[in-house]
């Protein structure tokens, strides 16, 4: 992921490059640059032949990242981009709490609004979806999906 952005802070670069960002580019820049920089950003990607880094698997839950597709139990489940955004972020953190700004950041990105309930609303779509034992609400933190057994 490139972040093209106005802001120019240390502290904005820093924030977007730990938060999963593989470049930052301030604005104004040249569509140049910019294209030289995806074209590095495909060429030094790492093969997706490897089932640990394509698939997530927790227990009767499967995710594709290459082909985008959700299963439970085999039986393949029909997400939104962000939903599927969604469940890829709660499937590679199974047992952690993942804070609503988490989410936030991860799936909405930086500007958005982190007064809005959009997370509540996406996790309420994803345990009508996928089941309600997927997702315990941690209250006044945030949510975790637990680890199958």
């Amino acid at each position: 992921m490139i972040v093209l952005t106005a802001r120019t802070s240390i502290d904005d670069t820093v924030a977007s490059l730990e938060g999963g960002a593989d470049d930052y580019m301030a604005k104004p820049f040249a569509f140049a640059e910019l294209l030289a920089r995806i074209k590095l950003r495909v060429r030094t990607e790492e093969p997706a032949g490897s089932l640990e880094t394509s698939t997530f698997v927790n227990g009767p839950l499967r995710l594709e990242l290459l082909t985008r597709r959700f299963f439970v139990d085999g039986a393949e489940i029909e997400l939104s981009t962000r939903e599927f955004d969604l469940a890829h972020f709660f499937m590679e953190n199974v047992d952690l709490v993942l804070s609503r700004e988490q989410l936030l950041a991860r799936v909405w990105g930086y500007d958005f609004d982190p007064g809005s309930n959009v997370v509540d609303v996406y996790v309420r779509y994803l345990r009508n979806k996928i089941g309600t034992q997927w997702f315990s609400t941690v209250r006044g933190v945030g949510y975790r999906m637990p680890r199958s057994v």
